[in-house]
């Protein structure tokens, strides 16, 4: 089963439970989540009590994890793998889950200067714990979504009693997965608190999310609504919502319509570098995958003449331009606003024609009608090739447009 996009809403903060309670009130069939817990041994170990409640007045799905009988819990990274390894799951569910308690691992053994394979999970080797990650785990695997968003996590504040005694909130183990995985966590007094987001929350979403934002758009199919055990000035809850179509940006193969992509701008403005120097750092931009570069004159303070450098790049490779840009040019600091495009479906192929075989890109147009344009690259190499204006090869590109071959599918 393959969906569209899912969003997670986490106002409160995110904990396993109210994920799992969330995606329940979804209607999800319980025997997503029986099948594989079973198949590790923990069928018969507990049962899952789902209770419709509500949280000053809000309704929601709340669920407890309540033990039936005594089992001895793997507490360390490689008895977790070991379990993991050796079922029927598919290869897939089986990374997401240990992708998950690696990465629990790697930051409780951060906190605690211990090697990965002599880390203790405590509380997060529990039965609560096992049963959320695989759940989850298994719920996401079954949709299949395109994308996965999330809102920033509050962090919250105040202190939580843990094994290791009374601990400041975030947890250490929190901060740690927050820096490993570039996650940021939202704080000020505009939120309860206590602990509001969870190591085995914010692991999960580590491993499961794509993107840390709002999507642009919210044409929601379905709603659920997980919520949490303790009481607040506020509804403590969780939302996942999944979304129809055009409420993600990752790109897809479509046969038809417009497809919204959401894009960062990037900008700097540069006093101190040569034209070459410019040229060089736009040349690295866009083979650092920006989608496009673009410069131009301003007056900067002082009555200093400066460029203006744009490049337009995807929300997944907006890092990776960063890097360029304070690594190889001249400037201190860029300025990233949030963006975005509709696009149409495109494919490339080849257009044969008695000048010869061309590179061409075929567009599917809103009323079904199909334009291609050859690519500029090619216009010059037959120019050359046979002394004729790029104009003219142009025009015998349009008037063979019926002898156009693709050589991939449509995408966005």
């Amino acid at each position: 089963m393959c969906m569209k996009a899912i969003f997670v809403d986490c106002p409160t903060g995110i904990a396993g439970d109210m994920l799992l309670a969330a995606f329940l009130d979804l209607g999800v069939p319980k025997k997503i989540i029986e099948e594989p817990l079973s198949s590790i041994g923990l069928g018969n170990t507990f049962s899952l009590r789902i209770k419709e409640a509500n949280s000053l007045g809000i309704r929601g799905i709340r669920v407890f994890v309540e033990e039936s009988e005594k089992k001895c819990l793997p507490i360390r990274l490689h008895e977790i793998i070991s379990i993991i390894e050796n079922t029927n799951w598919s290869e897939s569910l089986r990374e997401k889950v240990l992708n998950v308690f690696t990465k629990l691992a790697e930051a409780e053994s951060s906190v605690h200067g211990e090697p990965v394979d002599k880390v203790h999970f405590h509380e997060l080797g529990s039965l609560d714990a096992l049963v959320e990650v695989v759940s989850i785990c298994a719920i996401v695997e079954h949709f299949d979504p395109i994308k996965i968003y999330c809102s920033i996590p509050p962090a919250g504040s105040g202190t939580v009693q843990t094994s290791h005694g009374l601990l400041p909130v975030p947890v250490p183990v929190v901060l740690e997965l927050a820096k490993r995985n570039k996650i940021q966590l939202a704080g000020g007094n505009d939120f309860p608190k206590g602990e509001l987001t969870t190591p085995t929350g914010l692991a999960l979403m580590a491993v499961l999310v794509d993107e840390f934002s709002q999507p642009s758009y919210l044409d929601i199919e379905a709603i659920g609504i997980g919520l949490g055990h303790r009481s607040f000035d506020r509804p403590n809850l969780l939302r996942v919502s999944f979304l129809k179509d055009n409420n993600y940006s990752k790109s897809i193969n479509t046969d038809q319509g417009l497809h919204w992509e959401t894009l960062v701008l990037q900008e700097t403005w540069i006093d101190d570098a040569t034209p070459e120097d410019i040229s060089i750092l736009m040349d690295e931009l866009r083979r650092g995958g920006a989608v496009e570069v673009i410069s131009h004159s301003i007056l900067m303070k002082k009555g200093r003449q400066g460029i203006c450098v744009k490049a337009i790049v995807s929300s997944e490779k907006a890092e990776d331009l960063r890097l360029i840009w304070l690594s190889k040019g001249t400037t201190i600091g860029i300025r990233e606003y949030s963006t975005g495009r509709w696009i149409l479906p495109r494919r490339s192929g080849i257009c044969s024609t008695s000048l010869g075989d061309i590179r061409v890109k075929e567009v599917r147009r809103p009323d079904g009608s199909k334009t291609i344009k050859p690519e500029h690259d090619e216009l010059v190499r037959i120019s050359i090739e046979t002394g004729e204006s790029i104009e003219a090869i142009r025009r015998e590109v349009f008037r063979q447009v019926g002898r156009f071959s693709p050589k991939e599918e449509w995408s966005t």
